[in-house]
């Protein structure tokens, strides 16, 4: 039996999950820059990926896919110029990006990731 090893464990989810040799990520917002322009909240979000990612034993050089979210699509290319400058080259996942609502108006961008460990 594989051991589950959960993340920053809150009342309601953990922020990580690794499972055998996979890390699943809750979706991640801007904390540390909740109202800030939709490039600065992508930057944000994916330093907290790279902190989650490293607790977990792994980095984004293993990324398998991404989920992101954003409240308007008018700033996906804002969202990818953020993107682009962190993703790791020639290992990219395979991701989806959707306009959605998100659960507190703050907040523009949503990014959920799997990755192996």
């Amino acid at each position: 039996m594989t051991d589950i090893k959960r993340i920053d464990v809150g009342p309601r989810m953990s922020q990580a999950v690794v499972y055998g040799n996979l890390v699943f990520l809750a979706g991640q917002v801007a904390q540390r820059a909740p109202g800030a322009s939709v490039a600065e909240q992508t930057k944000d979000i994916l330093a907290r990926i790279d902190e989650l990612l490293a607790q977990a034993g792994t980095d984004k050089t293993k990324l398998l896919s991404a989920t992101i979210w954003i409240t308007d699509m008018a700033t996906f290319n804002e969202m990818n110029s953020e993107w682009d400058a962190w993703v790791s080259p020639g290992n990219t996942p395979g991701r989806a990006c959707v306009e959605a609502k998100l659960a507190a108006p703050q907040y523009t961008v949503e990014i959920a990731v799997v990755a192996g460990v």
